[in-house]
C-alpha cells in the first residue's frame, strides 16, 4: 500500500470525524434553542389575560335583536 494513499485515508477519516462532532454540536445547539423558544412561548401564553365569561343571565348581553 502506498504511504500517500494511507495518509489520504487517514486524513479523510479525520475530516469525517470532525464533521460528525461539528454536526452533533450543531444539533445540540439547535435543540437548546428550540427548548428556549418553547419555554418563552409557554410564558407568553400564560401571560395572556383570561377570556371574560359571557353573560348567562339578565337582559344585558343575553339577547340579540336583529332586523333585516
Amino acid at each position: 500500500m502506498d504511504v500517500s494513499l494511507s495518509n489520504q485515508i487517514l486524513n479523510t477519516a479525520n475530516v469525517m470525524a470532525q464533521a460528525k462532532v461539528a454536526q452533533e454540536v450543531n444539533t445540540t445547539v439547535l435543540k437548546k434553542s428550540m427548548d428556549i423558544q418553547e419555554s418563552t412561548a409557554n410564558a407568553m401564553i400564560q401571560s395572556l389575560p383570561q377570556t371574560p365569561q359571557l353573560a348567562s343571565s339578565g337582559s344585558l348581553g343575553t339577547k340579540l335583536n336583529t332586523y333585516a
